[in-house]
């Protein structure tokens, strides 16, 4: 069988799609990332075991991971404090590949899985927010991603709310990531919460802390993609990632707040939209980075 392998590395799991060249998603796999620098022998292993059970190599594979991705497309050349090993890992030479293996941020693969496959499939111009242990971005402009000059671009977790905040990963004080980011979260909870799941829990059970400490974030994250609208003029924003799956417990009061601090000339509201590919985006952006055409078959996989 002829297919590309996507594999989307993320500081809670590690995600693989591999598309067949017809564009039908013919393996996925998911797996939990260890703390410690193992995950980069967890991702051989599971690179391994799926081209044994397929029973032939991948025609080409592609890496999305957090962090710069380095201007040679070998690498992520900047990522601190996370996923230990990944700075400067050659991707091609650690996996062996006979060919050389592209390396995309996460975040941009997942918009390019939901530009080709999901959400945002037929959008000139959006950008995507991806909310999970920090805030990933990116940006579709004219149809394209947008990466800039070095890479940074669409780095919309760093982002500054508050000129007086503490600096973050980049040096960025009081940004979106710190704000909302499940990274912070046990920090901005004095504790009390250490997963957005538990906090969203506690929040619809009518727990008050919860309910200061979550409206707060989802302001924060309000402010930051009225700021955002007003730079990139967007159709549409996606919002993705885990905190994503809270579901009405974010949207509603998202919805709310941008109510009251949104520019809308003419009236005219930006749409607010959930990712359709779920955990896959990052993976499946991978896929067709690496060459994978676009196809109807896998986009009836995901009309749900």
């Amino acid at each position: 069988m002829r297919y590309s392998l996507g594999l989307d590395i993320g500081g809670t799991r590690i995600k693989a799609a591999c598309v067949s060249e017809f564009g039908a998603l013919v393996e996925w796999r998911s797996i939990e990332t260890p703390t410690d620098a193992s995950w980069m022998k967890c991702v051989r292993e599971t690179v391994d075991a799926i081209q044994k059970d397929i029973g032939s190599p991948a025609l080409r594979i592609s890496v999305a991971a957090p962090g710069l991705a380095a201007r040679d497309g070998r690498s992520i050349s900047f990522m601190p404090g996370r996923l230990p090993g990944l700075e400067g890992l050659d991707w091609t030479t650690f996996l062996k590949a006979s060919s050389p293996i592209q390396v995309m941020n996460d975040a941009n693969a997942a918009l390019t899985g939901e530009s080709a496959f999901g959400a945002a499939a037929g959008l000139q111009d959006a950008f995507m927010l991806t909310l999970g242990t920090g805030v990933g971005g990116a940006i579709l402009s004219g149809g394209k991603v947008l990466t800039g000059h070095l890479g940074r671009a669409g780095h919309l977790g760093h982002i500054c709310l508050n000129p007086d905040g503490a600096p973050d990963i980049v040096n960025t004080p009081g940004s979106l990531e710190d704000a909302v980011g499940e990274c912070s979260l046990s920090k901005r909870s004095n504790g009390a919460y250490k997963t957005t799941e538990s906090l969203v829990e506690a929040y619809l059970n009518g727990v008050e802390a919860a309910q200061v400490i979550w409206l707060r974030s989802v302001r924060a994250l309000a402010c930051g993609i009225a700021s955002l609208i007003n730079v990139l003029d967007p159709e549409a924003v996606l919002i993705g990632g885990g905190i994503a799956n809270a579901g009405s417990a974010l949207f509603d009061p998202l919805n709310e707040v941008l109510d009251a601090v949104e520019w809308r000339p003419d009236g005219r509201r930006v749409k607010i939209i959930p990712a359709k590919l779920g955990e896959k985006a990052g993976a499946l952006g991978a896929a067709h980075r690496a060459g994978v055409k676009v196809n109807d078959s896998i986009k009836a996989f995901f009309d749900y």
